[in-house]
């Protein structure tokens, strides 16, 4: 069975990361997301399916 992963994804910070605890906050930097509602393109693998994964809460991701 194999899985289809998108090409990239589109990644936007919805909620603030005031209230965050540290690490979601370095791992919300590290996906390139600096300020409130901007979107950035990342590459869909593994690594990064985490990253959102772990921070899930804070935004909005969609498949390009």
């Amino acid at each position: 069975m194999v899985i289809k992963m998108a090409e990239k994804l589109k990644i936007t910070l919805v909620k603030s990361t005031i209230g965050a605890i540290p690490k979601h906050r370095k791992t919300v930097e590290a996906l390139g997301l600096r300020k409130l509602n901007r979107t950035v393109e990342m590459p869909d693998n593994a690594s990064v399916r985490g990253m959102v994964q772990q921070v899930r809460h804070l935004v909005k991701v969609e498949e390009i």
